[in-house]
């Protein structure tokens, strides 16, 4: 049964409030829509740790930093509502612009120091779009656990970050990257790619993983990352704009990893802009 469209916030907060004096837990999957399995992994995580849960599905346009980006994404309400059908799912709450903006709007949410490197390098101010947007979320729905997939890892932190420091009381808990049988992370943006496109794009998970190999053995990161950015060229990408080790804990630059560490990426196929990252064994040399 497919469950309920809420777009009001008074709407949403009748049936928070029957569950909140009901004593039941409410699990909240912030969306933008297109959904794909790896949103619906997360709502099957939500429907197992939860009493009540909440889709939500909103294209949040303060963190695109190009409007034909934003212009161009994919809104398939009425499919996203249709795959959620399957789940026991209590709200999908769809909202009006104007339940997360009103008219003379004029408040920003942003964490410093985790925002700095890598997609806010890139993407100036998308992470205060991401961090505002979650942050009325979570007090819009008032639930207490948050699913968030692994793939956008540094979105996780900066949302847990956020979280935690404003003192609201949720769980940021992060899911596993979904994959297609390829290797690629699945990600609202791959319907945008060509046959062919999405044939290459493959070739990021398997370099990412060759390096993930060398750099457990002892290989310098300067070395595998040159001949990592050669693999992909050659594969097809157009631009790699970052292919970083990371501690996975600060998200500070390491140069071999000698503590639980992330590769994490960025490239561009097909004129689409990709993500990935993947967890890198801890080198004993």
């Amino acid at each position: 049964m497919t469950a309920p469209i809420l777009r009001r916030l008074a709407d949403l907060r009748v049936r928070q409030a029957e569950w909140a004096r009901a004593g039941e837990t409410i699990g909240v999957v912030p969306t933008m829509g297109a959904l794909h399995a790896g949103h619906l992994s997360l709502v099957e995580a939500a429907c197992d740790a939860c009493d009540r849960v909440i889709v939500t599905i909103f294209v949040n346009p303060r963190q695109f930093n190009s409007p034909e980006d934003l212009a161009n994404y994919p809104r398939t309400e009425h499919e996203d509502a249709q795959k959620l059908s399957g789940y026991p799912v209590d709200v999908i709450y769809v909202p009006d612009p104007d339940q997360i903006y009103p008219d003379g709007y004029a408040t920003t949410v942003s964490v410093d120091g985790l925002t700095d490197v890598l997609e806010g390098e890139f993407r100036p101010g998308h992470f205060d779009g991401v961090a505002t947007v979650c942050a009325k979320l979570f007090l819009q729905t008032g639930a207490q656990k948050a699913f968030f997939g692994k793939k956008d890892y540094q979105q996780m932190m900066v949302v847990r970050r956020m979280a935690r420091d404003l003192d609201i009381p949720i769980e940021v808990i992060g899911c596993e990257t979904v994959r297609e049988e390829t290797g690629l992370a699945m990600s609202s943006r791959n319907l945008r790619l060509s046959v062919s496109g999405l044939q290459k794009a493959a070739a990021l998970y398997r370099v990412m993983q060759d390096m993930a190999t060398k750099l457990a053995e002892g290989v310098a990161v300067s070395e595998v990352e040159s001949a990592a950015r050669d693999a992909l060229s050659a594969s097809g990408f157009e631009d790699i704009e970052y292919l970083d080790l990371r501690c996975q804990n600060s998200l500070h630059k390491l140069q071999h990893p000698d503590r639980p560490a992330r590769l994490l990426a960025a490239a561009w196929m097909d004129g689409i802009r990709l993500i990935d990252n993947i967890a890198v064994p801890v080198s004993e040399r």
